[in-house]
């Protein structure tokens, strides 16, 4: 029975010794066997630090280097830059009001829709799917509000109005101006656009050279001029 007590005793010293006295006023640390990064070495801003020859802790930056954005071509020719948060190609709205902007301020060219295509691919398919249509691979996780862009009321939205759900989410979606430059955003745009035309063209809209009827008949008329030269 000694020995038990004992054992007991060495048990809740061992205890009381590694976690200390919990709810008491101490000014000394209680031992950490895991830290878990609560301390560790660092440099507080304004605390003194005799390895800088200042005796600083927060440097100043280099001289010359100062943060510069790059400008951004619009198809009217003139340049805008990321930080200037009211032009209509940044917010996504026209100058002065809450209306959001028609088209899209950017050249629309093959290279704009392939990026678009590309950003697309790795922002929008997962939730929208490839062909926009809404049916992304996170419907198999659950997440079945996921709006497609064939719906009425998104092809009637004007190109700002997308940007701007690009930009700033809306309803269960979030938005992208963190992950996504407006070049971007921009490209997205025109490639929706590009989705929403495959579904809902004409058959005018579609350059005669992709008619399936033509070109078999051009294949047909091919293979009857081959025949008449043999």
């Amino acid at each position: 029975m000694r020995y038990v007590l004992i054992g007991i005793a060495m048990m809740v010293f061992l205890v009381v010794s590694l976690a200390g006295f919990r709810g008491d006023i101490s000014r000394k640390a209680p031992i950490e066997l895991i830290a878990d990064m609560d301390r560790q070495p660092k440099l507080r801003p304004l605390e003194p630090n005799s390895f800088f020859a200042n005796g600083m802790s927060s440097q100043p930056l280099v001289k010359g280097t100062v943060r510069q954005s790059e400008a951004i071509p619009l198809a009217d020719g003139s340049d805008v830059y990321p930080f200037e948060t009211e032009h209509p190609a940044v917010s996504g709205l026209q100058m002065g009001t809450t209306n959001a902007v028609v088209n899209i301020p950017l050249e629309v060219s093959m290279g704009l829709m392939e990026r678009g295509r590309e950003k697309y691919t790795i922002s929008c398919v997962p939730c929208h799917g490839g062909q926009g249509d809404g049916n992304g691979v996170v419907k198999y996780f659950g997440i079945s509000a996921v709006k497609s862009l064939h719906d009425p009321d998104v092809v009637k939205q004007s190109d700002g109005d997308i940007y701007r759900t690009i930009t700033l989410g809306k309803g269960v979606m979030k938005g992208y101006a963190n992950t996504l430059s407006i070049e971007d955003r921009w490209a997205i745009v025109a490639y929706a656009r590009a989705l929403q035309l495959s579904r809902l063209g004409t058959e005018d809209e579609v350059p005669a050279r992709f008619h399936v009827k033509e070109t078999e008949e051009a294949e047909a008329s091919a293979i009857a001029e081959e025949g008449q030269g043999k």
